[in-house]
């Protein structure tokens, strides 16, 4: 399984975008997590098969609808990724 650290950067906050992130993680059958950082950011961690991280990779980089996605910075995530997709 591949797993992808994320920093979301842009008008990310009080979007629903971490609900919308869920709810597409979940459709695509991702395991990981988000949450809201203190700077404005949105970090998550998504986990599963390499086509499903890539389909949602896609996804994040537009947002839902009045989200802003300035950019995605993403590095590879080598710990453990529970089962499940959860908010933090």
């Amino acid at each position: 399984m591949k797993a992808r650290h994320l920093l979301i950067t842009g008008r990310v906050q009080g979007v629903g975008y971490r609900d919308w992130m869920q709810r597409e993680a979940g459709r695509l059958g991702l395991s990981g997590w988000v949450r809201n950082c203190p700077d404005g950011r949105v970090e998550a961690v998504i986990g599963g098969p390499e086509p499903a991280v890539e389909a949602l990779l896609t996804l994040l980089r537009r947002g839902p609808r009045l989200a802003r996605v300035d950019a995605v910075e993403e590095t590879f995530w080598e710990e453990e990724v529970e089962p499940g997709f959860r908010r933090r």
